[in-house]
């Protein structure tokens, strides 16, 4: 087989709820308290699996991981039953299938070393995430751990916060060649924390062995974050050798497209005017929040969620758009409304891997028969309804638990991700 980029989806947990839990998620907090459908959910996110493979591309996958966590629990000494109900929650949170903010990837033609590397996010500005990265770090160790092509890195030290690959992009003429990497932080000052320290993208550079010279560290736009664009990956996208940005994604966007033009003077630069399509528009629609995926027959579309149809100045942008003879050819809408109600888009739930998929531990990559069997299992096994007042239930944390084993014991995981 041959390096490509495949789209690692994180599969929505058994636990799938919406605590509210994360600051600065406008729709996570919007929906704090409502009934979630973990069941729906899952299926739906095995569907947009099923759109990735009808398009003709690599897809893997990632398990949710072990909820209640117990061991983040009993470190704070309590356990679930005793906990405060916002610990409570935090512990049952099902925010792992964000694969986005799982780690992030360097290729091997951008590394020192040829090895593609992968460090583990800690993501320490979110008590609920903050205790993903041990099961994160195992499962990746798993699926990468041919260590003549893959590097899995543990993840940087607090405080300095890292939120992964959704606020890191790559420009390349084809993904089997070297890139420019592209950093993007944020700085404190508005209503909601950033999460991504410019010293903690610096750290994830230096552990790949990337060039400097082919490396930029760009600092996010304080209007986006205000406006809810907590992560990059909210306002921007990148595939290949084209940029895809809303005008205030960024602090100094004049800067940054001088010196990314200089690095990479074949880069192509689509950006959506603020007059067009405002902030607040493009983060509900998670416009940006899409994968840009490049075509087996050449072209690129956007998978992106339904929600953009629903705003006439998105749609009506995107339409013009691919009506034109520009890189983007194709827009594909996708049913995530149980993800984008707890603040995400199909962009947050993938990770993307270049790599020969001959080196992935075959476990964790998919075809259509495989995703028959894992549906299967969440259609009979995964709750159908929680809300919040449940996460105390005994019978439902036995479900969920019961619903996690029954997947990896179908996977032949249960040996190497039992906590």
């Amino acid at each position: 087989m041959s390096v490509r980029e495949i789209n690692f989806d994180g599969l929505i947990g058994p636990s799938h709820n919406y605590a509210g839990l994360s600051h600065g998620n406008l729709a996570s907090a919007n929906n704090a308290g409502a009934a979630s459908y973990p069941r729906a959910a899952a299926l739906q996110g095995i569907e947009k699996m099923r759109t990735n493979l009808r398009l003709g591309l690599t897809q893997g996958i990632f398990v949710p991981q072990w909820r209640p966590d117990g061991r983040w629990l009993n470190a704070l000494g309590t356990n679930i039953s005793e906990a405060e109900p916002h610990i409570r929650a935090a512990a049952m949170s099902a925010s792992s299938m964000w694969a986005a903010n799982a780690a992030t990837v360097s290729p091997g033609p951008d590394t020192a070393d040829g090895r593609t590397h992968l460090t583990v996010a800690n993501l320490v500005t979110m008590p609920h995430r903050s205790h993903e990265w041990q099961q994160t770090l195992t499962q990746l160790q798993v699926a990468f751990s041919d260590k003549s092509a893959f590097a899995v890195h543990p993840p940087i030290p607090a405080p300095f916060g890292d939120e992964g690959a959704a606020n890191n992009m790559r420009l390349c003429d084809r993904h089997s060649d070297q890139g420019v990497e592209i950093f993007v932080y944020g700085q404190s000052g508005g209503p909601y924390p950033a999460r991504q320290h410019v010293e903690a993208s610096k750290a994830v550079a230096r552990l790949h062995g990337l060039d400097p010279a082919r490396t930029l560290f760009v600092m996010q736009s304080q209007e986006a974050i205000a406006a809810g664009a907590f992560h990059n990956d909210v306002v921007a996208v990148a595939n290949e050798g084209l940029l895809f940005a809303h005008e205030q994604a960024f602090a100094d966007k004049d800067r940054f497209y001088t010196q990314l033009r200089a690095l990479f003077p074949a880069v192509q630069i689509i950006e959506v005017p603020a007059r067009a399509i405002s902030l607040i528009d493009a983060i509900q629609s998670y416009l940006f929040n899409a994968q840009l995926v490049t075509m087996p027959h050449g072209g690129m579309a956007l998978v992106l969620p339904a929600e953009a149809k629903a705003i006439r100045s998105v749609w009506a942008w995107l339409e013009n758009l691919v009506a034109g003879n520009g890189p983007i050819r194709e827009l594909i809408p996708v049913d995530v409304r149980q993800s984008m109600a707890n603040g995400g888009g199909p962009a947050c739930l993938r990770l993307r891997v270049v790599a020969d998929p001959a080196n992935i531990d075959p476990r964790f990559l998919v075809n259509e028969a495989k995703l028959d069997a894992i549906a299967n299992i969440v259609e009979r096994s995964w709750p159908e309804e929680i809300i919040a007042t449940d996460l105390a239930d005994t019978r439902l944390i036995a479900q969920i638990e019961q619903s996690w084993l029954m997947l990896v014991d179908h996977l032949q995981l249960s040996g190497d991700l039992i906590p």
